[in-house]
């Protein structure tokens, strides 16, 4: 059933619900006070036939994955964030690891021969992981594999880098680019309300100091992807202000790639007497971003957060990105209780994943050129 057909049947939609879809088949941009009438008030069927109809306007039944694997540098990190269950407080550094610059390039070597595409380098903050530091890790990587794509570090890490090196913001990220970063992960956003990223995330970089980051890699020819964390102790209004903020800064720079909704996960960390949002609430999440997020090309289900089977579901909600095969090389999920314990998934599992929902596997680099399109009769090469 098509969006036309779907309304010609539900006869008794509000008046919001019918200016929602109108503006939804117009190509329209919703209101502030739409996209939470949506979370609030909208039947979850209804919000999913949206965001599916944007998302096959926007990609049809493409829904795109990529060979990946992460670089974790350190668990032990300055900032005590409440809902994190990754880091590890200096005072307690016993319990967590600092990586090497060799043991991180014995985790790239160890992909020598393998067709990935991308490593994905975010960890916690510490002062020996310096300006100096990252660019020698960054080149190190592009002088033993100089076609692999560096998806590295979030503004919280960059922001503390910079300010210790006592450069700019613009000077240290033109460093990082010569040395050979290529594009900007989108995890540290949290959620940019002042006060309750100072409850849950306090001392980071502030939500101005995140966007500003962003922005000036965007102008230095960057792309970067955006997240939110929710299912804690926020509102749904201040999901939209948070969307809000970046659908502004979408408008003016188009760098943006990806939003990628952060799951909540309560195990081991300072807020794990809040019960985790349901599967029903991932959905109408998705699917609402999906819908206030015009100027966004792309929409990611992070399944190694919320699980494959929810990560298929979401597929019908507006979501057209699977993330990647990850190969078990990141902690800092399944330190908090996600679906996943040991995140990893051939190449083959994730497109007969993607074929069972229906749609249409697509294997991505970084930037979303097409590396595969996987006709029916592909044979695979892990």
């Amino acid at each position: 059933m098509n969006l036309l057909q779907f309304l010609s049947q539900s006869p008794r939609l509000s008046e919001t619900e019918k200016t929602i879809a109108e503006k939804v088949l117009r190509s329209e941009r919703i209101s502030d006070e739409e996209g939470l009438y949506l979370y609030e008030k909208a039947d979850l069927p209804f919000a999913g036939m949206l965001a599916h109809h944007i998302r096959l306007r926007k990609n049809g039944k493409k829904t795109f994955f990529n060979r990946n694997f992460h670089i974790e540098p350190t668990n032990v990190c300055i900032y005590s964030c409440s809902f994190c269950s990754y880091s590890r407080q200096i005072k307690k550094r016993e319990d967590g690891w600092e990586s090497t610059l060799e043991e991180m390039m014995d985790v790239v070597r160890r992909y020598d021969g393998q067709p990935v595409t991308e490593v994905h380098i975010v960890g916690g903050v510490l002062p020996q992981y310096n300006h100096q530091f990252y660019q020698d890790l960054f080149r190190a990587i592009k002088a033993h594999r100089p076609e692999l794509h560096i998806k590295a570090l979030t503004p919280v890490e960059y922001h503390y880098i910079f300010k210790k090196a006592k450069i700019s913001y613009r000077e240290g990220l033109q460093d990082m680019i010569a040395a050979g970063l290529d594009s900007i992960p989108g995890g540290g956003a949290e959620i940019f309300d002042k006060e309750l990223r100072d409850q849950i995330a306090g001392g980071k970089c502030s939500a101005e100091e995140w966007l500003e980051i962003h922005e000036i890699a965007h102008e230095l020819g960057l792309r970067s992807n955006a997240t939110i964390l929710y299912g804690h102790l926020e509102t749904y209004a201040h999901r939209i202000d948070h969307m809000r903020r970046l659908r502004e800064l979408q408008d003016r720079t188009g760098g943006f790639q990806t939003f990628i909704p952060l799951k909540f996960r309560n195990q081991n960390n300072e807020l794990s007497h809040l019960p985790e949002v349901s599967v029903i609430e991932d959905l109408r999440n998705y699917a609402v971003s999906r819908i206030y997020l015009d100027n966004f090309d792309h929409v990611k289900a992070y399944w190694p957060m919320i699980g494959r089977e929810t990560a298929q579901m979401a597929l019908s909600f507006g979501v057209d990105d699977m993330d990647g095969t990850i190969d078990d090389t990141t902690k800092i999920y399944t330190m908090a209780g996600s679906e996943e314990t040991h995140p990893s998934l051939s190449t083959e599992q994730l497109v007969d994943l993607i074929r069972s929902a229906g749609m249409e596997p697509v294997e991505r680099d970084t930037l979303y050129n097409v590396v595969n399109d996987f006709p029916a009769a592909a044979s695979f090469v892990q």
